[in-house]
């Protein structure tokens, strides 16, 4: 016992050093939430939906207070669906059998894409492509729904899952039609994929394509350049799907933390992965970030320092070099923390240095946590200190200029009231709806000078209607002056809107400006 208390010590004096620099103001942080055999969420298949709703609730407030502006949730674990699918069954994971809609019945999708864009985060929508079941054999029930009923001709086994074949043409138009139905039908911010395209490899188990590569594999030099040319040919349509549809929704992926191993490639890492995302899982992501097929990238660098067949510094520095000017957030392995073989993962300032190294090191802008759970475990103490001193002010998404660099018009008529629980501040958004706000950002300073536009006098990022924000922060005997600013979706800062004071309120022994 006495042990960890030396260990969160340790790890709030870590937090405490970088508390003194500088807050970035833009940074990315989000969280995965995995719905596959509930590891985040809901709790547990089959609980009534108003009780998967507050625990929904309950996780996206304990992430919104430890700093988090994006959320990537997986909405299609396996051929399923967290959301009112016209192609996919419900979810198993969500209802305890695949197929039966929730009870009362809702769409967790909307309803989590209101709540994130209600705390100021975006939404991500994570999909895992082409595994179909989990815990696959010949026994295996599948819903009515499912395509493998329809067109088994897609599909193949592998180890205890069953997949669709990548190599399939019409089997990729299928999982594109299905994603691209969200997109259109969702008001999601990002559409996201993790590291399966083609499964991780098994021991002494080829994977059983050769049917596939038989009808259209002609004309390549081996399987492996065939298979990479399928995962290509479907990320390059998808991306351009999105853009014929809806530019704004970005497009961005987190494939496994090694691209190639150096003994492979010299263009690669100075690593020594067991498997990589190009040779293993057929994912040249490398080259779609040189082509701009995706906007941002999230290796999983789920090492320590120091690892040696795959060293997080080394990992993180390849992809900071490769990154072709889109965005970069770096995975990290929350849930090793003192849980794992590694020894590093004992020490507390273990992701708290990597934290640093990404913020230190150019072309990074930000942090995704694997996973949504281990906030609320809290090992080594590092959820509380993450709130506390490194996500202890709010920061602005990233912008991505390749997709939009035009910011929204200033607010207007704002205006300033004293009310019982606090300040309460109120404007409208002018112009057309393309040139309108989406996110506000309320910037707050004591004294008479208005604040600057920096992190630290960051008081909130706003997403909901009324356009009415309280704040309840204000102490005695204290003046306070506000600044607001206008968010685009894709968080081009408008100019801040300048303050004329009307009048001037002062009672209860608070005063304001405005």
């Amino acid at each position: 016992m006495l042990k960890r208390l030396l260990l969160a010590f340790c790890l709030v004096c870590a937090f405490a050093i970088l508390s003194g620099q500088d807050a970035p103001k833009r940074e990315f942080r989000a969280a995965w939430i995995a719905t596959v055999k509930n590891i985040d969420w809901p709790p547990r298949a089959g609980m009534p939906g108003n009780l998967q709703q507050a625990a929904l609730i309950e996780q996206l407030d304990q992430l919104q207070a430890h700093g988090i502006n994006a959320v990537i949730f997986q909405v299609r674990p396996a051929c399923d669906a967290f959301y009112d699918s016209p192609y996919e069954p419900w979810s198993e994971w969500l209802t305890g059998t695949q197929g039966q809609a929730p009870v009362p019945l809702y769409d967790p999708l909307s309803f989590i894409i209101e709540e994130c864009h209600r705390r100021g985060m975006e939404l991500h929508a994570w999909f895992n492509p082409y595994r179909a079941a989990t815990d696959w054999d010949s026994t295996r029930q599948l819903a009515d729904k499912h395509p493998y009923h329809q067109y088994p001709e897609w599909f193949v086994s592998y180890g205890r899952n069953l997949y669709f074949d990548p190599g399939h043409p019409a089997a990729r138009t299928y999982v594109s039609r299905v994603i691209m139905d969200v997109v259109r039908r969702y008001d999601i911010d990002a559409v996201h994929f993790d590291d399966y395209f083609y499964p991780y490899r098994i021991d002494t188990l080829a994977f059983p394509d050769e049917i596939s590569f038989s009808r259209f594999g002609a004309g390549y030099r081996s399987r492996d350049d065939w298979r990479r040319a399928n995962v290509d040919a479907f990320v390059q349509g998808l991306r351009d799907s999105l853009l014929a549809v809806k530019p704004y929704v970005k497009f961005g992926i987190s494939p496994f933390g090694v691209w190639r191993n150096q003994d492979k490639d010299p263009e690669g890492s100075a690593t020594r992965a067991g498997q990589t995302s190009y040779d293993d899982l057929y994912a040249d992501v490398r080259k779609w970030l040189r082509e701009g097929w995706i906007d941002y990238v999230a290796p999983q660098a789920y090492f320590s320092r120091g690892y040696p067949p795959a060293d997080f510094n080394v990992i993180v520095d390849w992809w900071r070099k490769n990154s072709y000017g889109r965005h970069v957030y770096i995975g990290h392995a929350l849930y090793k923390i003192d849980n794992n073989h590694d020894s590093n993962w004992k020490n507390p300032d273990e992701l708290p240095a990597q934290i640093r190294q990404v913020r230190r090191l150019p072309n990074l802008q930000g942090s995704i946590f694997f996973s949504a759970k281990w906030f609320d475990a809290n090992p080594l103490g590092f959820a509380d200190s993450l709130a506390q001193h490194y996500y202890a002010y709010p920061a602005l998404v990233p912008v991505m200029p390749w997709i939009d660099d035009e910011p929204p018009l200033s607010p207007v008529e704002l205006e300033l009231d004293a009310v019982r629980d606090g300040i309460e501040l109120r404007w409208a958004n002018p112009g057309a709806a393309a040139q309108r706000g989406t996110y506000f950002v309320i910037y707050r300073a004591e004294g008479k000078v208005p604040p600057s536009l920096e992190a630290g006098n960051m008081l909130a990022v706003y997403r909901d209607q009324p356009l009415r924000f309280l704040d309840t922060e204000t102490r005695f005997l204290r003046r306070y002056t506000y600044r607001l600013t206008a968010l685009d979706r894709h968080h081009n800062e408008s100019q801040p809107s300048e303050f004329r004071s009307k009048r001037r309120w002062s009672g209860l022994f608070r005063r304001a400006t405005w």
